[in-house]
């Protein structure tokens, strides 16, 4: 891109509707979160194996308690017109930031790395909003659907090879969230320049536990999705609700769950201190 684009994407990212329409969006990736979390949780627990029976505990399942609650419809309208900001805002962020291709070299590696994330990162925004909007419409997709739908690639030829490959990507991101929490590459997305030191280190520790646990537990859905694929059993290969339930069969079950639970509910905690000020 040329910068005869920079003014206006300059203007874009700093636009402070599109801005707050951003801190929305990660307001509500964070609820997202917490209600995974808790349907992990419930999936873990007693009476909650029950009430999660014919619900996913992933995102799907989130956005199907949502529509289950007062205003439902209304709550997933402004979800889905949130992400679809947050969305923008990161397309404008890569507009900004990335105008020209650095000289061949390690910038140029770094600079590649960096868009092929925030584009990522920008799909995955994009996708929750079409979601929110299916599910206001009332067209969910839950379990029964992504094991039809797995059934069907697998069928294809190379349907397994597409399958590993899909499933090593996530391990790869998981694998990246772990080393981004380890290693506190967050908190440059985090403006914390007027907060207490006592807050500041929370949100600092909040964010490693919450990276970090979300890190595992992608590893653990490319693990399963993979296995899934080898084994041509598509039942299990529903991403992270097959992998939550096939935790919840072993011995130490519910314990794992929990764990998986407390990472999800860090990790919203992560996305509301940055959606006090969004940092591109």
């Amino acid at each position: 891109m040329t910068d005869d684009g920079a003014p206006l994407a300059q203007r874009a990212a700093r636009s402070p509707a599109l801005r707050h329409t951003a801190r929305a969006g990660l307001f509500g990736y964070a609820l997202i979160h917490l209600l995974v979390a808790w349907l992990a949780l419930q999936l873990a627990w007693g009476p909650g194996r029950a009430r999660t029976a014919g619900r996913s505990a992933d995102q799907a399942g989130a956005l199907d308690v949502l529509a289950e609650s007062p205003f439902g419809d209304g709550l997933l309208w402004v979800l889905a017109a949130a992400m679809a900001g947050l969305c923008l805002w990161q397309a404008a962020e890569v507009l900004r930031h990335h105008r020209t291709v650095p000289e061949p070299g390690p910038q140029r590696r770094q600079a590649l790395v960096q868009v092929v994330k925030t584009v990522g990162t920008a799909v995955l925004y994009g996708f929750l909003a079409v979601s929110a909007a299916r599910a206001a419409l009332g067209l969910r997709s839950g379990r029964r659907e992504e094991q039809e739908t797995v059934r069907g690639v697998l069928a294809w030829p190379g349907g397994q090879a597409l399958v590993v490959a899909v499933a090593l990507v996530v391990v790869g991101i998981g694998v990246y969230h772990v080393r981004k929490g380890w290693r506190s590459d967050f908190l440059d997305e985090i403006d914390l320049g007027e907060v207490s030191p006592a807050l500041r280190t929370l949100v600092h520790r909040s964010g490693q536990v919450g990276f970090v646990l979300k890190g595992v537990a992608l590893v653990l859905v490319g693990a399963v999705v993979a296995w899934a694929a080898a084994t041509v059993d598509a039942d299990s290969a529903t991403g992270l609700d097959g992998a939550l339930r096939t935790l919840a069969t072993g011995p130490l079950g519910p314990a794992l769950l929990t764990v998986v639970a407390t990472g999800l509910a860090a990790f919203a905690g992560y996305l509301l201190a940055r959606a006090r000020a969004p940092v591109g």
